[in-house]
């Protein structure tokens, strides 16, 4: 239950503040345990962040997975794919798959979110094999590289509305820079 009521602690840290709130004396403050405490469950910064990228990441992917699910054709999946991960931006289960950039992550942990990021851009290969792409793996690559610079730029608050960058994303994937 402690390690539970520390997860979403920083969850809520990560949701206010971004990495730079998520301490370990922040997380003993919101769930009343005393910081060495903390020490007990997570080693570290990078372990918290481990722990909820592990909790967190396979229920943002089974939404994106549902919704690709539920569209009809392949380009109606590409953008459901696209849509589903940025309208996810505002769920505070995100601030810790953002996180995943933290710089004081181990080769380890990096490693395992790296294999689970595969397996989000692995859905989107087969629509894009089925929309005729000759090189569907890279092309998912590069796909997820528009939507996390689409993710960035909601996450800095940047001058244009979420809703018009979600759109922009969609449009770039599913029609290029050519509109």
């Amino acid at each position: 239950m402690q390690r539970s009521a520390l997860l979403d602690a920083a969850r809520a840290l990560l949701s206010e503040g971004g990495t730079e709130a998520l301490t370990f004396p922040a997380l003993a403050e919101r769930t009343g345990l005393a910081r060495s405490s903390v020490y007990e469950y997570f080693r570290s910064r990078g372990a918290v962040v481990e722990a909820l990228c592990a909790a967190d990441f396979p229920v943002w992917a089974a939404e994106v997975e549902a919704a690709m699910q539920a569209a009809e054709s392949p380009a109606d999946k590409i953008e459901a794919y696209v849509r589903t991960q940025l309208t996810l931006v505002g769920d505070r289960r995100h601030r810790a798959v953002v996180a995943i950039s933290a710089g004081e992550l181990d080769a380890g942990a990096r490693e395992k979110i790296r294999a689970a990021h595969g397996g989000l851009i692995a859905m989107i290969v087969a629509a894009l094999g089925d929309l005729g792409h000759p090189e569907p793996r890279l092309t998912a690559v590069l796909l997820q590289g528009v939507v996390d610079a689409a993710v960035r730029r909601i996450e800095l608050g940047a001058a244009e509305v979420p809703a018009a960058i979600v759109d922009t994303a969609v449009a770039i994937a599913l029609h290029g820079v050519t509109g």
